[in-house]
Order: C-alpha cells, then structure tokens, then sequence
C-alpha cells in the first residue's frame, strides 16, 4: 500500500459542488427493516431531482446486484458490505452530488465508521424510527415471518439488536404524519443547513 498515492486532481470537490450550486453530503437512513428507509430516501430525491439538483440513491438491495454481489449476510460480510458503500459515497460526495443511502446499518460502530470517512457536516444520519411492531405489521418483503419462523437467522429486531442512533441529525417515524409532510422536514433541513438553495426550492415548489 506504501507504493499507492492518492492523486489530487486540479478540479477539486469545492469546484464540482459550485457548478451544481448544492452542497455535497451524504444521507444515511437508517432504521429497521419496513420502517420506510427506501420509500422516504427516494421520495426525497425525487423533490431534489425535481427542483433541479443533482443526486444519486444508494440503495440496499440495490448494491447487492453489483458492487456487493459477492457478499453474503454474516456478520463479515454485512460490514464489508458497509464499508464499500462508504468509500462509494464518499467519491459520490466528492463528485459534488448529494447522496442518499438507505441501509439497516444496525450497530453504532458501523454508522460511525461510515460517518468518520467524511468531513465535518458532510455526513448526514437519519433515523427512521418507526416502532417495530409497525415495521413488523408493513412487512413488505415477508422477512419478519419468515424471522419468526426461524427461516432468517440474525435478524435485525428479531434475532439480532439494533442500536438506536443517539445523536441523529435528524429523526423521522414513518408513521406519523403523512410522506409528503415528511419530505417537506428533510428539505427544510438540508436549505437550513445549506446544502440547497432554499430560493431555487421554493421557485420550483
């Protein structure tokens, strides 16, 4: 590894962000599985789209069919899994894009690791809150009945823990409120905090 040099090109991620007009940043859902990761990460992009900046979604069953194809769902695996979507959405935020993800990402040690490949408010964590028993009513995918039957082992909520995040930049419950109004929260904070343009979202509401 002493013989690789990470090469600085001359159009840096400052001057890729500017010609978008956005801020890079990655969002990282994260929440139980059926808890609405996915439909709220991609409901939210599509407002973005919409209203002219520029995105790219990561999702979980998504990364399976290429870059993580290879993997299985141990413990080993399930970090690696992690790990390569990081260092994915890192050169993503680099390319000035803002992106979202929308993974279980389970334990706080994985989140973090995430998080620590980014600079200071590059990383943004979202935790869909939504109560299991909801998560477990929804079942969209027949995963909790199959948990239940001892089908799927480890899995998250069931046979396996997750961490509930502590220190979430934002916090959403799915089931509060409609998606719409939930959509609306994430714009509000990212024009807050900068990463669009307020005035171009509103002119294009």
């Amino acid at each position: 590894m002493s013989d690789i040099v990470w090469h600085q090109h001359s159009i840096d991620q400052e001057s890729r962000a500017k010609l978008k007009g956005q801020s890079p940043v990655l969002l990282w859902f994260t929440g139980l599985s059926g808890s609405g990761k996915s439909t709220l990460a991609g409901a939210l992009e599509r407002a973005l789209y919409d209203a002219g900046f520029h995105t790219y979604l990561l999702d979980g069953d998504n990364v399976r069919h290429g870059l993580c194809k290879d993997l299985g769902f141990s413990v080993t695996d399930r970090d690696e899994n992690l790990r390569r979507v990081g260092e994915v959405a890192k050169l993503m935020v680099d390319a000035g894009l803002v992106v979202l993800s929308a993974f279980i990402s389970p334990t706080k040690e994985e989140r973090e690791r995430v998080r620590a490949l980014f600079d200071e408010g590059r990383f943004i964590e979202v935790h869909v809150s939504t109560p299991i028993e909801v998560c477990e009513a929804r079942d969209p995918k027949g995963l909790y009945k199959k948990a239940r039957a001892g089908e799927i082992k480890d899995f998250t909520g069931i046979s396996a823990p997750y961490e509930t995040p502590t220190a979430a930049e934002l916090t959403i419950d799915t089931n509060k409120g409609d998606l719409a109004s939930q959509v609306s929260a994430l714009l509000d904070y990212l024009a807050a905090i900068q990463v669009i343009d307020g005035a171009k979202l509103k002119a294009a509401g």
